[in-house]
Order: structure tokens, then C-alpha cells, then sequence
């Protein structure tokens, strides 16, 4: 089946954004981990948003497979997500200059080096931040964009709510602010432009496609989701992260004894998947443990979220593993494609401004 036709760009709604990256509407599918890969991402891009690939539980291999796939789909432009401490990351880094690929974007703030290395060459570098401080270090640094996601956003998450982390955002840096957390429409899109953002990025809507290769029961369990429905634990791995409300993370809540083998047994069991060494391992424990001031059992349980992520989003096990979501799945109820959810936002974003300012002549 082919794509509906692309939604015709609305001029009130094209951003410094799209300039910047190359799209025809200020819409962002965040590079979810096992969820966004390379047929998600070109039919983001096919339908005039910026899909990004999640090469972060990839090996270097799989993310090369990915990014040629995404090519083969579409000329239109997409980004690629990295780990910023990844053991590869240079080597990675390189393959995103060399494939001209347009966005490098990252869940944590990438290095200096790295963001120097990727604006040299053209790459336009988006870090995903939950803090005001956090923005004003790295547009220090250069970046070109962020997103600032709050406290409604999915996955692991800060604690100030979107609506006003983005003025606290917006009144410290002069890039372009993408929205996130708890967007799930095209009002939604109106009123992160209204508060001054240049676009929004959205990942639970994005899973709740016929695009996304998540399995069709697990996409059940979100649709079933309300508001009400999520819960943010630092069960999983230490860190505050939004998923539904399972039987599984309520065993994982009462289990915290046990959290420290489970997640060093999931640390070899992802090192594993990833293609990485174990002399990597070791250092890359080292230097987390160095740069972010964490005991070993922290370092061992940051393995723990793409693990139990990859239980349910990729095997379908939800019994044995975790559902990221942001707080606006309990808003969503059925799975259109990336070209109608877009068509589709943008013209409920439209019809918000002809509310406000009056139809356009």
C-alpha cells in the first residue's frame, strides 16, 4: 500500500526548524529505542517530518543496514540517534558524516569533540535535555537545536512539566526549542508554537502507527492505556522513567534487593547484543562511573531499561519486561499511518490558528 498524498505545507506553521533540517512540517518522531528503526523513520520522512532512526541499541552494523534502508525509502532528509557514551561513538560518528546523513541527535548530551567533529561536516546536532541549565551548557557547546522534553514525555524523564519547561528553555538559549512531552495532535502543535517552540517531537504516538514494527498485542496495551495508566519508577535502572503501569514494574518496585545482579546479568546480556567487547564494557562502566558520579551498581543497572525494553517492544513479552510511554497515550485510540498522523496534525494544528486569528484569505 502507498502513502496518501503528503500533506500540503501550512505556511504559518514553517519554523526556523524546518529551514534548518529540511522538512515541510515542524514534527519530529523521536528516535525511540527498538522502536524506531529504518521503516518508521522513511515513512516519518515521506510524510514531511523528521524520522529518526534509534541506533543506540543497534550494533555498528545494524545502524550502517538501517541508514541505507531509510535511503533506499526516501530522498527526503532524516537523522540518526546515538549514544553519546557509546565505545564506537567516533567510529559511528564518522559513518553519519561519510552517509551525509542530516541530524545527529542524542538522548544525552553529546562531548564537545563530538559536536565540533558533527558541525564541522554539516550534521545538525539536536541533544534531547529536561532542564534549563542542561540547554544553556550545550548551546554553549554549539548545538544547533534541542529538545526539551518535560516531565509528561515517555521513557526516562525530568520532573518540570512541558508546559513550563519550554518558557524556561526559551528564555535562556536562541536555537531553534523543539517541544516534547505529552503531545499527541495538531492542537497540541499550536500551542507548543504558540509558547514559542519551532516544533514538537512525539515517540508514543509515533509507536501507535501502522508504520511501527511493534508487535500488534503490545500496541494493544497502549491503546488500553489511560491518562491515569503510567507510572515514573527509578526501578528499572536507577533513573526516573515514565512507563505503564504493568504488573511486571510493580514486581520490580518491590524487588530493588535484587536489582544490582539482575541488571549486571542485563549489562553482559546487552554488551552482547550491541556487538560490544568487554574491554569496551569495562571502560565504558569507568567512565560512567567517572563522569556522572554513580556507584557500580548504578553503572551495572543503567543496562537494565534497554533490556526490559527490548523484552516487551521486540519479543512481545510484556510479562517479563517495560512499556515506555509518554503521559498522552492515555489520549490515543487507534494506529494511522505516519502520512495521515501528520496530514492529520497539521490540519488540526491549522484549524486551531483559524480559531485564534481567523481563517486564513
Amino acid at each position: 500500500m502507498t502513502d496518501p498524498t503528503p500533506a500540503a505545507a501550512d505556511p504559518r506553521l514553517h519554523t526556523r526548524f524546518c529551514d534548518l533540517v529540511g522538512v515541510r512540517h515542524p514534527i519530529v518522531q523521536t528516535g525511540m529505542g527498538w522502536v524506531a528503526g529504518s521503516r518508521l523513520t522513511a515513512a516519518t520522512a515521506r510524510a514531511g517530518g523528521l524520522g529518526i532512526i534509534a541506533a543506540a541499541p543497534m550494533t555498528f552494523d545494524q545502524m550502517v543496514t538501517a541508514i541505507d534502508e531509510v535511503r533506499a525509502a526516501t530522498d527526503e532528509p532524516f537523522g540518526v540517534n546515538l549514544r553519546s557514551d557509546a565505545g564506537d561513538i567516533d567510529r559511528r560518528v564518522e559513518h553519519l558524516v561519510t552517509a551525509e546523513v542530516r541530524v545527529a541527535s542524542f538522548a544525552q548530551a553529546p562531548d564537545r569533540r563530538t559536536v565540533d567533529t558533527l558541525k564541522a561536516a554539516g550534521v545538525v546536532v539536536i541533544p534531547t535535555i529536561g532542564a534549563r541549565r542542561h540547554a544553556e551548557k550545550v548551546a554553549e557547546w554549539g548545538v544547533d537545536a534541542v529538545i526539551a522534553q518535560g516531565a509528561e514525555g515517555g521513557g526516562h524523564t525530568g520532573v518540570v512539566p512541558t508546559s513550563l519547561l519550554i518558557g524556561q528553555v526559551l528564555d535562556a538559549i536562541d536555537i531553534p526549542v523543539i517541544a516534547a512531552g505529552g503531545f499527541t495532535d495538531g492542537r497540541g502543535l499550536a500551542a507548543a508554537l504558540a509558547w514559542g517552540a519551532d516544533a514538537v517531537a512525539m515517540g508514543t504516538r509515533f509507536l501507535l502507527t501502522s508504520d511501527s514494527d511493534v508487535p500488534d498485542a503490545i500496541k494493544a496495551i497502549y491503546l488500553a492505556t489511560p491518562v491515569t495508566g503510567t507510572v515514573v519508577t527509578r526501578a528499572v535502572d536507577g533513573a526516573p522513567q515514565r512507563v505503564v503501569a504493568t504488573p511486571m514494574v510493580e514486581r520490580l518496585e518491590r524487588s530493588r534487593l535484587f536489582a544490582f545482579p539482575r541488571a549486571a546479568l542485563n549489562a553482559l546480556r546487552f554488551r552482547s547484543l550491541t556487538g560490544t567487547p568487554m574491554r569496551d564494557l569495562l571502560a565504558e562502566g569507568v567512565r560512567m562511573k567517572r563522569s556522572g558520579n554513580l556507584t557500580w551498581g548504578q553503572v551495572a543497572m543503567a543496562a537494565n531499561a534497554p533490556m526490559l525494553t527490548r523484552a516487551a517492544l521486540v519479543d512481545g513479552h510484556p510479562e517479563v519486561g517495560i512499556l515506555p510511554t509518554g503521559q498522552g497515550v492515555g489520549s490515543i485510540h487507534e494506529l494511522p499511518s505516519c502520512a495521515e498522523l501528520i496530514g492529520r496534525t497539521v490540519a488540526e494544528a491549522g484549524a486551531a490558528l483559524d480559531r485564534l486569528c481567523g481563517p486564513r484569505e
